[in-house]
């Protein structure tokens, strides 16, 4: 028998911060589609925990694996000022902080326009296109937009391709449009894809894009303010999806052996501040 989500085939432990590593970029320092996933065998002598998976509201994810914990666009307004304990060996910021707090305190990225709350201030930093490997995870920065125009109302935007325990997943941050065949090169294969949702990326061209990496695991990141229109754009694009039978889950713990066959696509609960 499958396992169902949430249980303890699904479950993980936070992991401990490994700071260093290099790049040329860095700095060192509701409702979801269920999904059983297929158990690949294992000795008793070796048991994959699986690449973990969990969102803290917007953009932000936390991505564990058995080297490294990456964090994605851990934005002080999403998280708090001190991360509330959100640990994590590299952060990628996909964008500029559209909330910054007033009286934000501690380090602040390479261009100084992003505090990182205290809990991360010792991690490698990534915020721009490029290829990069830190604590034997393979990172690319892909350049993107928030917008349909190039950047010229929004700003740009950095798609970050993460390689973790063998899993590859592509965080899409705050971008706008769909992909051109250029990107979806430089992005690679996706096993996993995080879309934003209720933003500047209709339902309609969230599922195009994800049509176009076609990933076989969808989490998508509700980043509107309102929960009504949340709700809509949400339910708009599990409709896009053909997602049914959807239940919130706290985690996704995948392993490169349970990827499952057909594109699933999966709601967390948010654990972050808002």
């Amino acid at each position: 028998p499958l396992p169902p989500p949430g249980s303890a085939d699904w479950a993980g432990a936070p992991g401990p911060p490994f700071p260093g590593g290099r790049g040329p970029a860095g700095r060192t320092g509701g409702a979801p589609a269920s999904i059983a996933l297929a158990q690949r065998p294992v000795s008793a002598a070796w048991h994959d925990p699986g690449m973990e998976l969990q969102w803290f509201g917007r953009t932000c994810v936390r991505l564990k694996g058995r080297d490294a914990v990456v964090v994605a666009d851990a934005y002080p307004a999403v998280v708090g000022p001190t991360g509330r304990g959100l640990t994590g060996d590299i952060v990628t910021l996909s964008h500029p902080d559209d909330d910054p707090l007033s009286r934000a305190k501690g380090v602040t990225t390479r261009d100084g326009g992003i505090h990182l709350p205290t809990s991360l201030e010792h991690a490698f930093v990534l915020e721009g296109p490029g290829e990069y490997e830190v604590k034997h995870v393979l990172l690319t920065g892909v350049r993107t937009f928030r917008d349909e125009k190039r950047g010229a109302e929004r700003g740009r935007n950095v798609v970050f391709a993460v390689e973790l325990d063998g899993i590859r997943i592509a965080h899409l941050g705050d971008i706008a449009h769909t992909l051109t065949e250029e990107k979806i090169g430089e992005i690679g294969p996706i096993d996993v894809a995080c879309v934003p949702i209720g933003g500047q990326l209709s339902a309609t061209r969230a599922a195009e894009v994800i049509a176009q990496l076609d990933p076989k695991i969808v989490v998508p990141m509700a980043v509107c303010d309102d929960e009504r229109e949340c709700d809509e754009a949400l339910a708009k694009f599990l409709h896009e999806m053909g997602a049914k039978d959807t239940t919130p889950q706290a985690k996704l713990t995948v392993t490169s052996g349970s990827i499952p066959e057909e594109t699933t696509t999966v709601l967390l609960e948010s654990r972050g501040k808002v």
